[in-house]
């Protein structure tokens, strides 16, 4: 298990740290993304999604529960589980199909789906801090190079 914080000065620096996490992850991969409203989740998953090829626009998927994203050889699949009463409404959705895939599978509020969505490969969790945001980030199953130096990505501000 590999673990690092990161502050975020800036919407941009959260999603440069998407592009930078784009360009190193093995996959398929799980993504748990945690943190309060507005604390940069879909803009980071902007950044990832840019990073591997998408070049359309990014929409949270608060109201329609999951946005998928075809790109040129992998399937990217973002939930947003924030408006889920129970778990089980998942089954609705067919979330067993989703994880048979080949895929990048990103959570918003993974919480609210534990029982029912896979362990996490990788957690994000993003929260205020100062005049930014903070991101811890805990890679469980080795999705990032050992030799992924946090600290050379463009979003370290110690300034």
């Amino acid at each position: 298990m590999q673990q690092k914080e990161l502050f975020l000065a800036d919407d941009s620096s959260t999603e440069q740290l998407g592009l930078a996490l784009a360009k190193s992850l093995d996959m398929p991969c799980v993504i748990y993304l945690q943190g309060e409203l507005g604390a940069g989740k879909t803009t980071l998953v902007r950044g990832l999604l840019r990073g591997l090829g998408h070049l359309g626009s990014t929409k949270s998927p608060t109201y329609t529960l999951v946005e998928p994203y075809q790109l040129a050889d992998l399937a990217v699949y973002h939930f947003d589980l924030y408006r889920l009463a129970d778990p089980e409404e998942l089954e609705f959705i067919g979330i067993r199909e989703y994880q048979e895939q080949n895929a990048l599978l990103i959570f918003e509020w993974p919480d609210k789906g534990l029982g029912m969505i896979p362990a996490a490969d990788l957690e994000l969790k993003l929260s205020y801090f100062e005049a930014g945001r903070k991101v811890q980030i805990t890679d469980f199953n080795a999705k990032l190079p050992n030799h992924w130096n946090f600290d050379d990505i463009l979003c370290q501000n110690d300034d």
